[in-house]
């Protein structure tokens, strides 16, 4: 059966750009009620502003995602403005560009306090709203080099496979609870994720070359979301890879060693 989005209350991280500010965008015209977090608060209040005039419900909590007291905050908007949590979409990330082995110490364990450990722990923290909301859902956006490593991103890929592992593992550990988990896949989007990485080794411009929109993204996510999907990798290219890398994985290492940085 479909899931019916109308009503649904949402938490998005990483909303102010990209693939959360436009699945904000798609959330509200759903007509969701949404708590929009990020970094930027300025940003996040001309979102509210916006929703607020075409009479859609938003609330804004700025701050790191990483910070327990930021994530604590925004469940009890959650509960406190819209009575509960139905959908928790995990969106908030950074990348970092680079050689591992001239990298600084802290690179890895700053990808990973973002695009892994705050996850994690806000999925633990969110449960107990999940587990008594509407047809609750899960969704954590990771990556194709979730599925498939490349070179001069280390940091990045192995923090999008433990991404990958940790959902397959808890989405069958909630089955029995009611709470579903939709993993998204997408490969190079056309967002600010460039800009803001760490050490940006500026070895090849990664911007190029058949980048989807975050929009095309967030609809695809959406649809996923309505038909029960508990796993979408976004692109031709994508699905490509992963099922080069399985099904001969010597020649997609050589290939990738060879054209990959």
């Amino acid at each position: 059966m479909k899931r019916v989005l109308k009503n649904k209350r949402v938490i998005i991280t990483g909303a102010t750009s990209g693939i959360g500010l436009a699945l904000a965008n798609a959330l509200a015209a759903e007509n969701c009620r949404l708590v929009i977090n990020a970094r930027r608060g300025e940003i996040l209040d001309s979102m509210v502003d916006g929703f607020g005039k075409a009479r859609r419900e938003c609330i804004a909590v700025a701050g790191d995602v990483t910070d327990v007291t930021v994530r604590k905050k925004l469940l009890a908007a959650a509960h406190d403005h819209f009575g509960g949590l139905d959908i928790l979409i995990n969106n908030a990330g950074i990348g970092a560009m680079g050689r591992f082995d001239t990298a600084s110490h802290d690179r890895l364990r700053q990808v990973f306090e973002v695009n892994f450990f705050a996850v994690a722990d806000f999925i633990r923290e969110s449960l107990p709203l999940l587990k008594v909301g509407d047809d609750s859902l899960i969704v954590n956006l990771s990556s194709v080099l979730g599925h498939r490593a490349v070179p001069l991103k280390s940091e990045y890929c192995a923090s999008k496979f433990a991404i990958h592992g940790f959902s397959d593992a808890i989405r069958a550990e909630l089955a029995g609870n009611g709470v579903e988990l939709l993993l998204v896949s997408p490969s190079t989007t056309d967002s600010e994720f460039f800009n803001s990485a760490i050490e940006d080794s500026a070895q090849k411009d990664w911007k190029k070359g058949g980048a989807m929109s975050p929009e095309a993204v967030a609809a695809r996510t959406i649809r996923a979301m309505e038909k029960r999907r508990h796993e979408i990798i976004l692109t031709f290219g994508g699905r490509t890879l992963v099922w080069l890398d399985r099904i001969i994985p010597g020649i997609a290492n050589r290939i990738i060693a060879r054209f990959g940085q």
